[in-house]
């Protein structure tokens, strides 16, 4: 089976300030160059890194048009510390993970295969 590489995403990952709210919560944001493709809120960090991962893999499939798999509980689980380049590797895709302020500082990060 053929492997479709190359595709890399930024993403913002952040603990919000307390609000009106008494309990935490960590605000996650992808992007694909200029593009929000998803974002929302989590209340624990490896939930938050969880949904990051779950929602590349998802536009990952979509961007190349293949059907998007079903959702494994499995998948993403630990934890993604901010600020972590990641590659995202699932069935016939790969992408990477980039944080949104290292690819501000330094353009696009070019990672190198270990396979």
């Amino acid at each position: 089976m053929p492997t479709i590489e190359g595709l890399q995403f930024s993403y913002t990952f952040q603990p919000l300030a307390p609000g009106r709210f008494p309990f935490r919560r960590w605000r996650w944001e992808l992007w694909h160059g200029a593009n929000l493709v998803a974002a929302g809120w989590r209340m624990s960090r490896p939930d938050a890194g969880r949904a990051l991962r779950v929602s590349a893999l998802e536009a990952t499939h979509r961007l190349f048009g293949l059907p998007v798999p079903p959702r494994d509980p499995r998948f993403g689980v630990g934890d993604l510390t901010p600020g972590v380049i990641e590659r995202v590797v699932v069935g016939p895709t790969t992408c990477v993970l980039v944080p949104r302020a290292l690819e501000a500082e330094h353009g696009p990060v070019a990672i190198a295969s270990l396979s």
